[in-house]
């Protein structure tokens, strides 16, 4: 078949700039095949290079006495004592999924799962953190439905539990829905397995299922904004089948036993070309490809596709030559393809070949490390405006507000479609603070969060990337774990824009800030940019999953509140309204200021609750609402009443950071009233539990009321 002529269309069709068009001439001396435009355009896209990002993520703290392996693998791996690991990641699968909302999920899900499998871990707990547009437009519900059924779908059929998560909606994401998806995992500490190849002459090894023409042109289509030919980018969103997925988890466990394995990748964004060039890249090393072994789905598929397909379940690796029978009979045995498709050179070349023809030659180290970098203008975001007087609200209307809104309303809607029991180890699931596992065969458990919240980032980029953290890390905190290590996803608008570009400075500089200071880094992660339709931006929304550990899975504090339980609150409460949850559901504002992060404050109070974990029965950190609908929340999980003595608005809905609500008895209240003086924590006594109102301020409704409409809003809208 005749290859394409290379015009400046072709090239601005692939996603690359006349200077970076020219840049490639300058690398290979001539012009490149079609073939080669699309690895180029595959390794040198938003989405595989970080071209815009690098010099930012550069300066998250990455290391600590915790951490076995930080970015640039597949995954983050940490350390959790007796030599064991935990390994986990989180992904974006943001434009797929608007275009395609069930395969865009599933696919996102199956992708996460691959990459902490890849280093030797089975999978042991999910998490999603999904945003969609306002419940009102025309496209939400069709993108909720779509997207909870893929999550479920995969997850469920490959049997990993979903412990947690978060769902919102702004019209901001009217355009441009999020579809963040977490995996961890569980591995030895000394059989973690990485992907960089090594030894000349070694034979690649194509793994799981065959190749289609699914996703091709996928990891260029996410690193682009949308406009109205979104339809036609239908076909670059990639099909998922969970259970060939387990089967290729179980083959991977399986012959990562045998010592065949030198190293191995899954092929996710920009499939065979990535996972090739990643592999030859961290080795040093060169690769040949035979493209006439690969296994494929579909008759006459060209070099340029099979290069580019993002088929699914699918992994490269490099083995031992000695044990290739061995490493065959293992696949076989599981029902999928195992073909040797190439082998590694000495010479830094990405050969392919296709039928004896050559497709593409190309310095190999030219396609990954020195990818593109920008150093992307930006302007900081201005300061927030004083905020306009927030008139007070009557305290129940105030809470009604907002557990009829589908942002806080009870997402048991979508958990329910997911299993989070799968594996018998689920301690805590969705629904009630930070979702745990248990490390089977141990005293131990994991705990796992998942949380930003954009409206501060917007404002704030600085203090609202600060707060994901520290809201990450309170979230452990609360049910007794120590928080270990982190992973984010990054999503934001254009680069290109300064404003925009402002935002992700200002955030990574919150984020590297905190995790220093909680000492949580940044493990493993991932950026998503260009999430803009016609030109608008999603809010900037860097999602941060935090995982922490319980020595012992009795210490956690996982109590409910009982019938004469004092209310306990940690922390500082000056009522900060700006850019709070009251304020833009009960008023449609979003103005002020996103609240001031204390890092010295979360870190006190967070060893605080730790420390006296034996003296609280349950515990919830103060966040979206403030201290009314974390009292209600707790009073709703365990069906009695809660009285509040304040009424007043800030004091009810204000969003300070750094606190904790405690439900505890009077004789407990009182050790912590003293342990609280002795460690010069804020601590003060709010009400009680107990009856069947909530009330505060002398203002009740009837717990029974308030609770259906906490859980039925979702269901109401979605189902």
């Amino acid at each position: 078949m005749d290859e394409p002529q290379i015009t400046d269309e072709l090239i601005a069709a692939h996603g690359l700039k006349p200077d970076e068009y020219e840049r490639i001439l300058e690398i290979i001396g001539r012009e490149p095949t079609f073939t080669e435009l699309g690895i180029f355009s595959a390794m040198w896209n938003e989405h595989c290079s970080y071209k815009s990002s690098k010099r930012w993520l550069r300066t998250l703290p990455t290391s600590g006495p915790q951490v076995i392996c930080g970015p640039g693998e597949n995954a983050g791996v940490v350390d959790i004592g007796d030599n064991q690991a935990i390994v986990f990641k989180m992904e974006s699968h943001n434009h797929p999924s608007y275009i395609e909302p069930y395969q865009g999920a599933a696919t996102g899900v199956g992708g996460i799962l691959r990459d902490v499998f890849t280093m030797g871990a089975r999978p042991i707990a999910a998490m999603n953190s999904l945003s969609f547009g306002s419940p009102e437009h025309h496209k939400t519900r069709q993108l909720v439905n779509g997207v909870v059924e893929g999550v479920g779908g995969y997850g469920n059929c490959f049997g990993v539990p979903t412990v947690g998560g978060e769902v919102r909606f702004h019209p901001a994401y009217n355009g441009n829905c999020l579809v963040n998806a977490f995996a961890a995992g569980l591995a030895d500490a000394d059989k973690i397995f990485y992907s960089a190849a090594s030894g000349v002459g070694m034979p690649v090894v194509y793994l799981g299922a065959k190749t289609g023409r699914d996703g091709v042109g996928g990891a260029t289509m996410a690193s682009a904004e949308f406009d109205d030919t979104i339809e036609e980018k239908r076909p670059t969103v990639q099909v998922g089948d969970p259970f060939t997925e387990k089967r290729l988890m179980e083959a991977c466990m399986e012959l990562m036993q045998t010592g065949a394995v030198i190293s191995i990748q899954d092929m996710g964004a920009a499939g065979l070309t990535c996972s090739a060039v990643e592999m030859g890249d961290k080795g040093e090393l060169g690769i040949r490809l035979d493209l006439e072994k690969v296994p494929c789905r579909e008759e006459g598929m060209t070099a340029y596709e099979m290069m580019l397909s993002e088929s699914q379940e699918r992994m490269l690796m490099v083995l031992k030559p000695e044990l290739e029978a061995e490493a065959k009979a293992v696949f076989d045995k599981w029902d999928l393809d195992f073909a040797i498709v190439g082998e590694t050179i000495a010479e830094d070349r990405f050969l392919i070949m296709h039928n004896n023809v050559c497709k593409a030659d190309l310095p190999l180290s030219k396609l990954s490390s020195t990818a593109p970098e920008y150093d992307r203008p930006w302007v900081e975001t201005p300061a927030a405006a004083p905020m306009a007087d927030v008139p007070g609200v009557d305290p129940i209307d105030g809470l009604k507000a907002l557990i009829s809104s589908p942002n806080y309303a009870s997402k048991s809607w979508v958990y329910q479609q997911y299993d989070t029991q799968v594996g018998g180890d689920t301690v805590n699931r969705p629904g009630v603070g930070a979702g745990i596992i248990r490390v089977h065969g141990t005293g131990k458990s994991i705990a796992f969060t998942s949380d930003v919240t954009p409206r501060y980032v917007k404002a704030n980029p600085f203090e609202g990337g600060k707060q994901a953290v520290a809201e990450a890390y309170r979230n452990l905190t609360a049910v007794g774990a120590k928080p270990l290590a982190t992973t984010d996803n990054l999503n934001f608008g254009n680069p290109e824009k300064p404003a925009i570009m402002g935002q992700f400075v200002g955030a990574i500089k919150g984020i590297g800030e905190a995790c220093l200071a909680l000492d949580t880094p940044i493990v493993s992660g991932n950026v998503s940019l260009y999430n803009e339709t016609d030109g608008q931006a999603i809010l900037p929304t860097p999602t941060i999953c935090a995982v922490g550990l319980i020595e012992k899975t009795e210490d956690a504090i996982l109590g409910k509140a009982k019938d004469g339980h004092v209310a306990l609150l940690v922390g500082t409460t000056n009522g900060h309204l700006g850019q709070s949850a009251l304020l833009a559901e009960v008023f449609n504002r979003e103005d002020g200021d996103a609240p001031h992060v204390d890092l010295a404050a979360e870190k006190a109070n967070g060893d605080f609750i730790r420390a006296n974990r034996a003296m609280i029965e349950a515990c919830s950190d103060l966040s979206d609402g403030g201290l009314a609908l974390a009292a209600f929340e707790m009073a709703e999980t365990a069906g009695v009443g809660v009285t509040l003595d304040a009424g007043d608005t800030p004091t009810l809905f204000g969003e300070d950071q750094a606190r904790y609500l405690i439900a505890a008895s009077f004789d407990q209240a009182e050790a912590l009233m003293a342990a609280a003086a002795s460690a010069g924590v804020p601590i003060a006594t709010v009400g009680k539990f107990g009856g069947s109102d909530v009330s505060f301020g002398g203002v009740s409704a009837p717990l029974a009321e308030l609770s259906a409409t906490f859980r039925s809003t979702f269901g109401a809208i979605f189902g």
